[in-house]
């Protein structure tokens, strides 16, 4: 079953819980077409994109992307129709100004690399702090799916458990830990007199040997927004390796609406292709792969006679329960140089601050300091002063080497009033924006205010701060999750343990729209691992269902 508009399995979406599945299904046998809604790009023209970009806009990660008129997203750089794509609203609306691309590899051309596990207690917050909600299983399901997700994608860590978050392995890591620059040495360091470990960051880079034909890092510090030389896995880099395994890929194919038939099967999606030509796709099964924004309003586009709430939303959950890890983030000065940059942008964290009996009351948390080069800030803040000359050039290389910026990421809650609901506002194809209500909820912000920020305070003294510059308003992490919530209720979940719609036994919503909570950490890590359990599961239904 394989032609231009059919498929054994149709996966929309070609980020990496798209190419992750797509893959899996080609290995067993299956035929595959991924359907992206923008456009595909070679890395080079990527990278020429970032090295044209004024300073100004070097940490802007969608800069180097601009959006197609037919795939509109955040575009910060200019006041173009495009960077109101996003509708916001609620108290907390500026943290879930989300920065991701829909180009063919999707947000992972821009991501920082970084994966950390969930750890066990993360699976259980309503049973041990009375919180939130439990996943339908425990940290044990899913650590083979996340050794799995470490091995596909190429993820290097430490082989110390001491080191390692959680200890609980089933494998080593693919590839030894990257080291540390001179200014995470000193953030370590500080980080252990007020008795804080500062960990290697496990993340999907090459570190010292080339693997699945990526080459190894060669510590550019520009891995968000792009890394040059595909040393960071990024699922661009894995589309040529579904075509070469007889997937199809179509790019520029703007999914607008999901059909069914009476007993709620899934028969076809539809498409709109840059000239507004509408196509129809059919499958046995299909996979909406896309993120945590694109998958419910896809799915609240869907509605019908079969579906009135929209596909997939008998429970009404469809958009709700969004979540991201709600950031803080501090501009330090220092007194002594520190000397960020050298490395990959995001190399460590501090972990254990996510973890305690204090989750019954306020959110933990992740912290961090950055470590990308801070020329560019330093050298655009000197220029503002007016200093010319020698004096340009001194304060300068004082800024770059003697400033620094600290991040706190919060756990958030799902709530069901954080949700994605249809803009009345359209796109250029008349497809309804998303629109999005968030609030960050009294649970962040007794955190923010009793522990995270005190304790990076404590952090910046320890570093020998003489300034300290915290932002006024809760950010984006741009790790989206939840929308399509799991659990193993149909009234009140989305999703089964497969990503499984427990509407239509066809349709698999995998990835970040399934997490049941978000933790402190990056969450791809914790997509991928779900992708490859929905795959497991759509294989089994297909092949023995």
């Amino acid at each position: 079953m394989a032609n231009e508009y059919s498929a054994d399995v149709v996966v929309v979406g070609t980020g990496v819980v798209g190419c992750l599945v797509a893959e899996h299904m080609l290995d067993a046998g299956l035929s595959v077409l991924m359907l992206e809604a923008g456009p595909r790009v070679d890395r080079w023209r990527i990278v020429e994109n970032y090295r044209n970009l004024p300073p100004s806009l070097r940490l802007h990660f969608d800069a180097p992307y601009p959006p197609k008129p037919w795939a509109p997203h955040l575009e910060s750089r200019t006041d173009a129709e495009a960077a109101e794509y996003l509708q916001l609203e609620g108290p907390d609306a500026r943290a879930f100004r989300q920065g991701y691309v829909r180009y063919a590899g999707g947000a992972t051309w821009h991501w920082a690399g970084i994966c950390w596990r969930m750890v066990p207690d993360d699976f259980r917050l309503k049973t041990l702090y009375g919180v939130g909600r439990d996943w339908a299983f425990d940290y044990h399901v899913l650590e083979p799916y996340y050794t799995r997700a470490e091995y596909a994608m190429g993820v290097c860590g430490p082989a110390d458990p001491a080191l390692q978050w959680p200890p609980i392995r089933s494998k080593p890591y693919p590839m030894g830990p990257l080291p540390f620059g001179p200014g995470e040495q000193r953030f370590t360091e500080a980080a252990a007199r007020l008795g804080l470990k500062n960990l290697p960051a496990p993340q999907a880079r090459n570190s010292g040997v080339s693997y699945h034909g990526r080459p190894p890092c060669c510590g550019n510090n520009n891995c968000f927004p792009v890394c040059p030389i595909a040393a960071k896995y990024d699922a661009a880099s894995a589309l040529p390796k579904i075509e070469a395994k007889g997937g199809r890929i179509l790019a520029n194919a703007v999914v607008y609406r999901i059909e069914t038939d009476a007993k709620h099967s899934v028969q076809a999606v539809h498409y709109f292709d840059p000239d507004k030509a509408s196509h129809r796709v059919t499958a046995r099964v299909f996979v909406i792969a896309c993120n945590s924004i694109e998958t419910p309003k896809l799915l609240l586009l869907s509605k019908d006679e079969h579906n009135p709430n929209g596909v997939a939303n008998s429970s009404d959950q469809v958009g709700r329960n969004m979540m991201d890890q709600p950031k803080l983030i501090a501009e330090v000065t220092l007194a002594e140089p520190l000397w960020t940059g050298v490395g990959p942008v995001q190399n460590s964290s501090i972990m254990n601050t996510s973890q305690g009996d204090f989750r019954s009351r306020y959110s933990g948390a992740m912290i961090r300091m950055e470590n990308f080069a801070r020329s560019g800030i330093g050298g655009a803040a000197a220029l503002k002063k007016g200093l010319v000359g020698k004096a340009l050039d001194a304060e300068i290389r004082r800024l770059s080497a003697c400033t620094a910026r600290l991040t706190i990421e919060h756990e958030p809650l799902p709530q069901a009033q954080n949700r994605v609901t249809l803009s009345s506002k359209k796109d250029w194809l008349g497809i309804n924006k998303p629109n999005i209500y968030n609030d960050v909820g009294d649970y962040v912000r007794r955190s923010a205010k009793e522990y995270t920020v005190p304790l990076l305070r404590r952090l910046a003294a320890e570093l020998g701060a003489t300034d300290f510059q915290l932002s006024t308003e809760f950010l984006n992490s741009d790790h989206i999750m939840g929308g399509c919530i799991m659990g193993a209720d149909p009234a009140t979940s989305v999703v089964d343990v497969d990503c499984r719609s427990h509407d239509h036994h066809n349709l698999f919503l995998p990835g970040g729209a399934a997490m049941t909570t978000g933790g402190s950490g990056n969450s791809t890590i914790t997509m991928a691992a779900l992708a490859l359990k929905a795959a497991d599961g759509i294989v089994d239904q297909l092949k023995h269902g």
